[in-house]
This record gives C-alpha cells, structure tokens and sequence, in this order.
C-alpha cells in the first residue's frame, strides 16, 4: 500500500511539474517569443519608465478590454509563479516574489531586445503584484494543508 501512495505522489508531482512548464512556454511565448520575433537588429525596441502612462490612452479612446487585458493580464499571469514556488517549491515568500520580479525584469528586457514588445516598468509591477497575490494564495494553501483541512 505504501509503495502505491508513493507512486501516486510522484505522479502527482511530475504532473505538477509539467503544467508549470506549459505555464511558463506559453507566458513565454506570449510576451517574447511571439510576432515579430528575431526580426529587428538588437536593442530597437521601446523602453518606457514612466509609470501608467500607456494605459492612459487606451482609456480615454474606451478601449476598456484593452484596459483590462493589458492591466489585469500582467498581474494574472504572474499569480501562478508566485503559487507554485511558494505551495509546490515550498520556497520562503521573499523568493516566492522576487523570482517572479526577476523573471518579469528577463522578460521586459527581452522584449527590449528583440523588440516585441514595450519593455515598461508598469508590467514588472503588475507581474510582481501577480506574483505577491500567488504567494498569498500559496501560504494559504500551505498553512491549510499543515492545519489538516
């Protein structure tokens, strides 16, 4: 019986492991790896640090899907990084977020790069705040799971 629960609990994990990497080539292939890819010289793309100011015409022309897709997609795209290294990694919260503050920062500069796409610093703080809300989410399930909910 034990060798059973051990089987299922590895199969459990390897399952895990491979929607995580589905996870991560699909957000890669979004904001990287998309249209255009490779097709620009080095460094052409767009580097934008002031804050929101994107979202600011894309509001006053009402495109509000737009609005929402762009604003809320950066955070929900980041709260299952924050999830997985905090429930599945058992990674402290501090690394939880700072690796998806990371992997945020890689994105936007490849983005800058091989100009797909704006490198902006809202996008890093919208996937940081993705990646805080995951490892909420995760502590959660953590503390749950070690109350024997």
């Amino acid at each position: 019986m034990m060798m059973g629960k051990v089987l299922a609990d590895k199969g459990k994990r390897t399952a895990i492991w491979l929607i995580f990497l589905a996870y991560v080539a699909i957000l890669l292939k979004l904001t990287v790896f998309r249209y255009g890819f490779g097709i620009y010289e080095h460094f052409s793309g767009k580097l934008n640090l002031e804050l929101f100011t994107n979202y600011i015409p894309i509001i006053k022309e009402g495109h509000w899907f737009d609005f929402v897709y762009l604003f809320f997609g950066n955070i929900v795209w980041f709260i299952p990084w924050g999830l997985f290294f905090r429930a599945f990694l058992k990674q402290p919260a501090w690394i939880s977020i700072l690796s998806g503050t990371l992997l945020s920062v890689l994105i936007e500069t490849l983005q800058y790069i091989f100009a797909v796409g704006d490198c902006e610093i809202d996008d890093v703080i919208l996937n940081t705040i993705g990646a805080v809300i995951g490892c909420a989410v995760g502590t959660a399930f953590l503390l749950r799971r070690k109350r024997g909910y």
